[in-house]
């Protein structure tokens, strides 16, 4: 078994419902087993130019897992959860029903035109480290060093809810 990090966010419809949904779903997937459920945060939209207080408010949280799917199994996974929940992909960056992303898996580093892990954006968003810090306080990411201090660094605020 591997272990994965996987983050979510939501900030159109019934967040917390569909947030529960997933990861129940992700839960009952074959080859995946739940491990831990973070806190959930609220934080303001990042768009592709910034935050955007205008924009709906995102809940955002980490998952555990322990699974047997290979890195791109898993991302296939998210997505067609993400797709079963709603998500439409019209805006890069845009508000969503549900966003969900791999964010490490055991620590490799992975690059290619599906899947770049960790995930690129990771090390710096505290509405991924902060509710990761919650779940492993001794977590690092691999080619960036320990959660908690990646954590005191990141700019964004989050709001624990």
């Amino acid at each position: 078994m591997s272990r994965a990090i996987i983050a979510f966010g939501a900030n159109l419809g019934d967040r917390e419902q569909t947030i529960a949904s997933a990861a129940r779903a992700l839960a009952d997937a074959v080859g995946v087993r739940l491990t831990a459920v973070s806190p959930v945060y609220e934080s303001v939209a990042i768009k592709v130019d910034g935050a955007d207080p205008d924009a709906p408010g995102y809940l955002n949280g980490v998952l555990a897992v322990e699974t047997v799917l290979e890195p791109l199994a898993l991302l296939d996974l998210l997505l067609d959860l993400e797709a079963a929940h709603g998500r439409v992909r019209t805006e890069h960056w845009g508000d969503r029903t549900l966003d969900l992303d791999l964010i490490d898996y055991d620590g490799r580093v992975v690059a290619d035109e599906r899947l770049v892990l960790p995930h690129p954006r990771a090390h710096e968003r505290a509405f991924v480290l902060q509710p990761w810090l919650d779940l492993e306080p001794a977590a690092e990411l691999a080619g960036f060093g320990p959660i908690a201090a990646l954590r005191a660094k990141a700019a964004d605020e989050v709001t624990r809810r």
